[in-house]
């Protein structure tokens, strides 16, 4: 597989999903519940340039999990 933004990009959210369901599996886990404690990180860009206004929201929860998530994904980038 050629390496690539888009592929970088794309396994970096694949790590993310992925480590965000096993968190979410893990939840019924009390001895773990430190993994999977979530973090809500949010960005709303907004503009009124009188000729077009525009309103985002962009949100993530990360969690421990997660993050080892998007670390197996960049590792996996690197050995490809």
């Amino acid at each position: 597989m050629k390496k690539n933004t888009f592929t970088f990009i794309l396994l970096l959210i694949i790590g993310l999903v992925a480590g965000s369901l096993v968190g979410q599996l893990l939840v019924s886990v009390p001895a773990l519940s430190f993994l999977t404690k979530s973090v809500n990180l949010s960005w709303e860009p907004k503009a009124d340039l009188l000729v077009i206004k525009y309103d985002l929201q962009f949100q993530m929860k990360l969690n421990l999990i997660s993050l080892l998530g998007l670390i197996a994904a960049f590792w996996v980038y690197r050995k490809m």
